[in-house]
């Protein structure tokens, strides 16, 4: 194929022969562009004489390289959708060292997941996709703690290739063969799917993974360097949907992050999440390492659907209950359109997990690595995948489950961060209904408490879109309109410790976890009105740089998309 910088520059110098300078290459740059169906949308690219990279069916598009006139020609027709081929990033940052030699992680114990195992509750039959950097092979990612392959597949999103998969008639019947491979770079797809699967166990004899007898499905979308674009990450969750039924994928764990640059019904990523949540996949997003301050979660855990999940930190004393804190790079809400975000908080300081030492994160940061298989890391990425085992140990004990209802079971268990006087320690928007308990989530009778009158289908369909009950009044304080008592003014407190307890009475219910219609797409004198009557305050606007209003905005085909910021440990 002739390279179409080159050929453009040839065929304008045969116009300038003679000339002592030649006019510079013609820069092509990557977008999404979407149509009324992926026919559509690969037409007109083609009409334009652009170059496809990537079909993305999942939201009716296609990812191509265009030029400026390429872009301009098919923006001229009115009837596509065309945003910047962004990135993306992991959630993971190194953590502190832990050379004692004994791989036994303290997670399982501190979400009670391990009051579970005991009960024979392990995630036996549910399938977790991960998409991240790939996996490496090792034993306790291939198996199951009774030596049973439950590592069923492995997709390369940015080569569009299968690079291995189990041969099986069914879900449930034994697995014939492995052909995993080591594709994992970077080191943190590894460490993710370590803290949600392992069947290794440590000296005290727990298991090192929240769900160590659940499936495993690797999806790789993200280089060494933990950087990806949306169209691999879109093409992965695709493939993950188009194999939901065959590989039996029940949870989805996105260990990544993107700084939001629409509301999040306009991006296409979210576009792409919300689908898999459509089609019955539970959806667990990391809410970012780019805390502590307000509305700084990321894409895709701004989509009010799914599961987004903070870190909290041991303060490395598991034993001790009284002294856990919130971990300061853990992002905090509200969204954009007034969502309480994240939905809960998880373990995500100092996690121990899987990695081989010649894996760039590990060899930037030897001093992590226990010298064995061992690698110390934090960030959200690792507490996302904490709930993302959690998701798979509720999905065992009731199969028929929806999203939604998985969802309101993690939110109604949950527990909250008090003081010593019974106050929240921690706002709303920053540990959302509290830290996840696994017990309780399995064992608890709440149902219907999550995403309360909203209409997916109605929401991709651009029919209608949702905003929640967060405001902000006129001295820059967030509160929750309807609910007493939920006023975040200078809630930065990590330095005392605080009780996760299941004793905080929620005012109310849970009224912020419902959405309400978005009237229009603009902002008014009054701000946004919610057609049930909620007013936004006097006027104010969400400024600095979170009004849009030419839909998705992406800056430039440089910017990737990562699996989260790196950051210092806690």
């Amino acid at each position: 194929m002739i390279n179409r910088a080159i050929f453009a520059v040839l065929a304008v110098a045969s116009f300038a022969f003679g000339m002592s300078q030649a006019p510079a290459p013609t820069t092509v740059n990557s977008y999404i562009i979407q149509g009324g169906s992926l026919e559509v949308a690969m037409a007109a690219v083609i009409a334009v004489d652009g170059e496809i990279t990537h079909e993305l069916g999942i939201i009716n598009a296609v990812a191509a390289t265009l030029s400026e006139d390429e872009r301009d020609a098919l923006e001229q027709r009115g009837d596509l959708h065309i945003s910047v081929d962004n990135a993306v990033e992991v959630a993971g940052k190194p953590g502190g060292p832990d050379k004692t030699g004994d791989p036994a992680t303290d997670y399982p114990n501190l979400t009670s997941a391990t009051a579970l195992h005991a009960e024979g509750i392990t995630g036996y039959g549910v399938t977790v996709a991960v998409l991240d950097s790939g996996s490496m092979s090792h034993g306790s990612l291939n198996k199951t703690p009774k030596g049973d392959w439950r590592f069923l597949s492995q997709y390369d999103a940015t080569t569009d290739e299968v690079v291995a998969q189990i041969n099986m008639d069914h879900l449930g019947t034994k697995r014939a063969g492995t052909g995993i491979t080591t594709d994992d770079d970077s080191g943190h797809g590894t460490h993710v799917q370590s803290v949600i699967v392992s069947s290794a166990t440590g000296s005290t004899g727990f298991y090192n993974g929240i769900a160590p007898y659940a499936y495993l499905v690797s999806v790789k979308a993200f280089d060494a360097n933990g950087q990806g674009t949306y169209a691999d990450v879109i093409r992965g969750i695709d493939w993950i949907v188009a194999n939901r039924e065959y590989l039996g994928i029940d949870v989805l764990n996105l260990s990544l992050s993107a700084a939001p640059q629409s509301h999040y019904w306009d991006d296409p990523l979210n576009q792409a999440v919300m689908r898999a949540w459509q089609d019955g996949i539970v959806v667990v997003a990391s809410a970012g390492n780019t805390g502590p301050d307000p509305m700084t979660i990321g894409v895709p855990g701004n989509v009010p659907y799914v599961i987004t999940v903070g870190a909290m930190t041991d303060n490395y004393t598991p034993g001790v209950d009284n002294d856990d804190v919130l971990a300061s790079f853990s992002a905090a809400g509200p969204t954009v359109e007034g969502f309480v975000k994240p939905e809960m908080v998880a373990p995500g300081g100092h996690i121990v997990g899987l990695m081989n030492n010649n894996m760039s994160i590990a060899t930037a940061h030897p001093e992590y690595h226990d010298g064995g298989a061992y690698f110390t890391m934090s960030g959200t990425s690792q507490s996302a995948s904490v709930v993302s085992g959690i998701a798979a140990l509720i999905l065992e004990a009731e199969p028929n489950l929806t999203p939604d209802q998985v969802k309101c079971k993690l939110i109604s268990a949950a527990q909250p961060a008090v003081d010593a006087s019974g106050n929240l320690a921690y706002s709303v928007f920053q540990q959302g209904a509290g830290m996840v308990n696994a017990y309780n989530a399995v064992h608890g009778s709440n149902y219907d408490c999550a995403n309360l009158g909203m209409d997916i289908g109605a929401d991709l369909a651009g029919t209608v879109h949702y905003g929640g009950r967060a405001n902000v009044d006129e001295n820059g304080n967030y509160y929750i309109m309807g609910l007493e008592g939920y006023l975040w003014t200078d809630g930065y407190l990590w330095t005392d410790g605080y009780l996760w307890t299941d004793g905080y009475l929620w005012t109310d219910g849970y009224l912020w976890t419902d959405g309400y219609l978005w009237t229009d797409g603009s902002v008014g004198a009054n701000g946004y009105l919610w057609t049930d009557g909620y007013l936004w305050t006097d006027g104010y606007l969400w400024t600095d740089g979170y009004l849009w209003t030419d839909g998705f905005v992406g800056t430039a085909t440089t910017e990737t998309m990562s699996i989260n910021n790196w950051v210092e440990q806690e």
